[in-house]
């Protein structure tokens, strides 16, 4: 059953990059993000998770984090790892292989809290593409990486984005909050 709180359900990239735009190296690395680790600073990490109760993100960032992580980062959430592989859900953690354009239509289509797009490049670009992002709130990391992922590939479209808060932290990192603005 819907109600009106889904209409207020945003779909939020909330990722870090290098200044120059890099969201990991070439091999998929993302130490470089341990520059700015502060054991007394999540940079709203802590009450941006609290908006959400959906996860997205891709089966190659979940890799690189699940190799690096000692437990799963978003235990208490629905997750979905976008995948061409399909395999079955482990507890609330499910493979997508669909089209993105439809989870999100449907997750938007039923009550919930915000939806968090926690990477990589080729989902955020796929959801920037079909206009289905609403905000990003890039954590941009005083490094400069010469070469890697980047976060925005060319090719993707112009979109008018509003600056809704700006953050800068003792050690360097800037965070960017953008609504993205939509025409009708």
């Amino acid at each position: 059953m819907n109600d009106t709180s889904s209409v207020n359900r945003n779909v939020i990239l909330y990722i870090a990059s290098s200044l120059d735009g890099y969201i990991a190296t070439s091999e998929g690395d993302l130490s470089f993000l341990s520059s700015v680790q502060d054991e007394n600073e999540d940079y709203g990490y802590s009450a941006f998770i609290k908006t959400i109760d959906t996860v997205i993100i891709g089966r190659k960032t979940d890799d690189w984090v699940m190799n690096h992580a000692q437990e799963f980062p978003h235990l208490e959430k629905t997750v979905y790892i976008i995948t061409r592989t399909a395999r079955p859900a482990k507890g609330n953690i499910q493979f997508y292989t669909g089209e993105l354009k439809h989870l999100i239509h449907e997750l938007k289509s039923n009550p919930g809290k915000n939806i968090f797009i926690d990477g990589g490049a080729e989902i955020v670009n796929i959801l920037l593409k079909d206009g289905l992002i609403d905000e990003l709130i890039i954590s941009v990391i005083p490094t400069l990486l010469g070469d890697g992922i980047k976060l925005f590939k060319t090719g993707c479209p112009r979109q008018i984005l509003k600056l809704k808060k700006i953050e800068r932290y003792p050690t360097e990192l800037i965070q960017l909050h953008y609504i993205v603005k939509r025409t009708s």
